[in-house]
């Protein structure tokens, strides 16, 4: 089992950029892919972002391609979610989660650890 815990959301003018991190606790961190998502209120929780186990693989939601980069950093039990070019739409509550598996998938029910969520508020 891995704990995680996402800091760096904020509030941020449209065209600005944020820098998401997610703190992983627990054994094997590096075993798991990752992967962020987010989700507005009234709305499922969508894929966003994810990273294979080793670092080597990513892939991103049509929506963000471009604008955000994944990345992940296992001798620090970190992920990290850059984020420019922001626009209001992509104001959500952002959710770093482990996979159970080393290679990602975009269903959320293929994840079985989640953190708390971050808000990121995108102003217009």
């Amino acid at each position: 089992q891995v704990q995680l815990v996402e800091s760096g959301g904020g509030l941020v003018q449209a065209g600005g950029s944020l820098r998401l991190s997610c703190a992983a606790s627990g054994r094997s961190f590096s075993s798991f892919a990752m992967a962020w998502f987010r989700q507005t209120p009234g709305t499922e929780r969508e894929f966003v972002a994810a990273i294979k186990w080793n670092g080597r693989e990513t892939d991103y939601a049509d929506s963000v391609k471009g604008r955000f980069t994944i990345s992940r950093d296992n001798a620090k039990n970190t992920v990290t979610l850059e984020m420019n070019t922001l626009k209001p739409e992509d104001a959500a509550v952002y959710y770093c989660a482990a996979h159970v598996t080393a290679h990602y998938t975009k269903r959320v029910h293929d994840y079985y650890s989640w953190g708390q969520g971050t808000q990121v508020t995108v102003s217009s």
